[in-house]
């Protein structure tokens, strides 16, 4: 990131918000096309094997784990975007601006879901659609895809030193390391003056 200028905070809040708005916008667009054209739990070829479409409702969080535990995805959600928001605050980075929009888009694409659709409030199903048998037995989302993605990309951020201000950990760790312990050499020998007088 050497050259450019760290984002102001409003920047930043504007390009997390901007992604996120669009991605949770490209979701629930999917998941309305889902339910009006795709028939429930009937695979419908994409790429043969490869993708297909397979319209279900999910009680649960991926593999369908806790189908009957729905409100605590919900607050988990809730939390997560609550965080992401928080974490927004100190963003000063791009990258982490990008990827912090992405990853909040995608959780709120999910709890829309858990607050607004059937069977009510907080308990609402997440709708998927989107299979892949070859490589995964879980039906997903475009929501899951930004979640998924989002979570990688925030771990390589972290692995890689890029810290939510802009600046690199081995950046700040030169910066301790340069400084001088001869610069106070002057205060040191006024003092000894001032002992010797």
């Amino acid at each position: 990131m050497a050259g450019r200028r760290p984002l102001r905070r409003s920047a930043a809040g504007a390009i997390v918000a901007i992604l996120a708005a669009i991605v949770l916008a490209a979701d629930q667009y999917v998941k309305h096309l889902t339910i009006e054209n795709l028939p429930k739990h009937e695979a419908v070829p994409v790429l043969g094997d490869f993708l297909q479409l397979y319209y279900v409702r999910n009680s649960g969080a991926a593999f369908s784990i806790g189908s009957n535990m729905t409100w605590i995805f919900t607050i988990a959600l809730a939390v997560v975007a609550g965080v992401i928001v928080w974490k927004t605050l100190a963003v000063h980075s791009r990258l982490w601006a990008i990827v912090l929009g992405a990853l909040l888009g995608g959780v709120l694409g999910n709890l829309t879901d858990r607050l607004l659709r059937e069977p009510g409030f907080g308990v609402g199903h997440v709708v998927d659609m989107i299979s892949m048998p070859w490589m995964l037995p879980a039906i997903f989302n475009v929501a899951d895809i930004f979640i998924v993605t989002g979570m990688i990309s925030v771990a390589l951020l972290v692995v890689l030193g890029l810290r939510l201000d802009g600046t690199r950990e081995h950046d700040r760790a030169e910066a301790v390391s340069s400084v001088d312990p001869s610069d106070d050499a002057p205060g040191r020998a006024d003092a000894a003056a001032s002992a010797g007088s």
